[in-house]
């Protein structure tokens, strides 16, 4: 669940384009696209590692923090904070990877785009409002053009267009949900997510308040979303997040409320999501609340970070998508793991810990697709969104 948030001050610089305070240069390999030889070689080839906050808790961040990892370590070291963006706790890179987006999740709801210079510069291009409240969660549309986000607070989603350079626009689209009905105990709709299904023709809309996932399509000439249909989940599920399987006929869903995993199947055809029934995260009978699921890229392991619980549970992934069987759960060290990340070779596994204001990060094991803690925690105060960059 969102964090409550205040009303945002817009900063004038932010739509002017002013620069920001310059971080040290985005570290690069001296050997792009090929893997370290030697241990010491790969200590030098470290990557950005951006860090999504709240700035209005205390503790917490003072914008958007920027780190680097060591890939084969596993060890993060401190960086920069890119400022002037409020509650930036959730981010997502354009697919040319010269923007950097992030909600600005308070009661008047924003999106903030910043470019990301090769000379390791920050400057932001530009805020728009979401038309909604406590904005949660964004994506890029694959093809580049198209900014979704998710309004928690009101329940809707909205749609901007991008420019060339990646500054967002207007928004073009804003759909509430209406119907169904809220869940028991829910004081209305929550938009949590919004993604695009790997068919690149549907999107997909998460809703913890309606117990409820949306199907549309998007208008590519207009910006506007249209509803084909929606698959509700059993009263009280709370689902939060919706990850897909590399196949793209299976999406799994964690379920915030109940604490439960759903495998859902998929038609790319049609877009509708059939969710199956609800399973054990392996939390036992406590209190936790599941945020986020990952898949590998071969498909064959799934990971699900547990709040409360405060681990990471392991499911081998089976029939092709259509089955989920969990393994184990190992701790996650650190308090309320909100976002789970792959590094982009899969080798790692980082955990943003909100509650204990810290970055754990794992070696996944490429065969039995175990995790092993490695290095020691990081301190980022009310991390909830880890996004580590490519070399």
């Amino acid at each position: 669940m969102t964090t409550p948030t205040n009303r945002r001050t817009l900063l004038g610089a932010l739509l002017a384009g002013g620069v920001l305070a310059a971080a040290p240069s985005r570290p690069r390999s001296g050997h792009p696209g090929r893997a370290p030889r030697t241990a010491e070689e790969g200590a030098r080839a470290t990557a950005t590692l951006f860090l999504g906050t709240y700035t209005s808790t205390t503790p917490g961040g003072t914008g958007i923090g920027v780190a680097s990892y060591d890939p084969v370590a596993g060890t993060i070291a401190a960086g920069t904070v890119v400022t002037g963006v409020q509650n930036p706790s959730y981010l997502a890179l354009h697919p040319t990877g010269g923007t950097l987006y992030a909600v600005d999740e308070q009661q008047r709801g924003g999106i903030t785009a910043v470019a990301l210079a090769d000379d390791g510069t920050f400057r932001v291009l530009g805020t728009r409002d979401t038309g909604g409240a406590g904005p949660c969660h964004l994506s890029v549309h694959p093809g580049g053009k198209w900014l979704f986000s998710a309004n928690y607070t009101s329940g809707s989603v909205a749609v901007h267009p991008l420019a060339a350079d990646g500054t967002p626009g207007e928004r073009t689209g804003l759909v509430a949900h209406t119907v169904p009905a809220p869940g028991p105990g829910q004081d209305g709709p929550h938009a949590h997510q919004i993604v695009t299904a790997p068919d690149g023709g549907h999107v997909l809309a998460v809703d913890l308040g309606n117990d409820t996932v949306y199907t549309y399509r998007l208008d590519e000439d207009r910006g506007t979303l249209e509803q084909l249909s929606y698959a509700a989940l059993r009263p009280g599920a709370g689902p939060r997040s919706l990850t897909f399987h590399p196949g793209g006929r299976h999406a799994y869903l964690a379920c915030e409320v109940d604490n439960t995993v759903v495998v859902c199947g998929y038609d790319p055809a049609t877009g509708v999501l059939t969710p199956g029934t609800p399973q054990s995260t392996g939390t036992g009978s406590g209190t936790s609340y599941p945020a986020q699921l990952l898949v590998t890229g071969d498909g064959r392991f799934a990971y699900l970070a547990n709040r409360g619980h405060n681990s990471l549970t392991r499911y081998a992934v089976e029939d092709g998508g259509a089955t989920l069987r969990l393994l184990d759960t190992v701790p996650v060290g650190g308090d309320f793991p909100r976002h789970i990340a792959f590094s982009p070779d899969g080798a790692l596994l980082l955990a943003a810990n909100q509650k204990s204001g810290t970055v754990t990060v794992f070696r996944v094991d490429g065969e039995s697709g175990a995790l092993a803690s490695v290095g020691t925690p990081f301190a980022a105060p009310a991390a909830v969104c880890v996004l580590p960059l490519p070399r």
